[in-house]
């Protein structure tokens, strides 16, 4: 299947998502809205949608004037039943498109740490895969409410509304399922002072860290990777 990729934000990238998805044989074409690229005019040719992360706010319509196109975009797969998935920022826009509220500035959620399904998310297609909880990467100060009608599907220490389910197939995960070691990696290097900022011990940390929670948060998002694409 063919579906559609919007990168909000530089360096963002597919990582498990992508691996998966071409070892399974699908294929994507990826819109850098960010750099001005403009969303499509139509969905026609996708059977779903990806929306990536980025560091900018769900709210900063100002500076990232595609903001809002992306949230009707959401709408329109949505509307005739093509799923969707957006992911940390991804999430938040779908949040807004379905009228939740957006929770700006709280403290940052930086790490391998636990996503815990919750009773519906240990039944739904795709967050089952988190069986009784796993390890995944998370990197956020934002979150989002609960969508008014909304299956609530994850949730962590730090964060109520780790993942949600809108309808069949319109999903919104808040942790980096899609981001593996070597992403994690990329991310230590090209955003380091962004790290340095919030975790300024990352550097001393990360190799203790990796190697307790990577291979099985890579395993993970392979498994969750792989049941959202069953969806298309």
């Amino acid at each position: 299947m063919h579906f559609l990729v919007i990168e909000n934000y530089p360096h963002t990238e597919l990582g498990t998502l992508g691996r998966v998805a071409a070892e399974e044989g699908h294929t994507w074409r990826s819109v850098e809205a960010h750099a001005g690229e403009d969303l499509p005019a139509t969905i026609d040719p996708y059977a779903g949608l990806v929306i990536l992360g980025g560091a900018q706010n769900a709210l900063a319509d100002g500076a990232y004037p595609f903001l809002p196109k992306v949230c009707d975009l959401i709408l329109k797969f949505h509307e005739v039943d093509k799923p969707v998935l957006g992911i940390c920022l991804g999430s938040q826009l779908v949040a807004r498109a379905f009228g939740a509220e957006n929770l700006l500035g709280l403290p940052v959620e930086f790490g391998w740490r636990e996503v815990l399904p919750t009773k519906e998310g240990r039944l739904d297609p795709v967050l089952q895969e988190l069986q009784t909880g796993r390890p995944q990467f998370h990197w956020h100060t934002d979150t989002m409410t609960l969508p008014e009608g909304a299956v609530h599907l994850a949730t962590s220490a730090m964060t109520p509304v780790q993942a949600f389910r809108v309808g069949r197939a319109t999903y919104g995960l808040q942790f980096h399922f899609e981001t593996g070691l070597q992403e994690v990696r990329n991310w230590s290097e090209q955003f380091a002072d962004e790290i340095k900022a919030h975790t300024p011990d990352w550097p001393v940390r990360f190799d203790t860290e990796a190697a307790r929670h990577a291979a099985g948060a890579d395993e993970t998002g392979a498994a969750i990777a792989r049941a959202w694409l069953d969806l298309l």
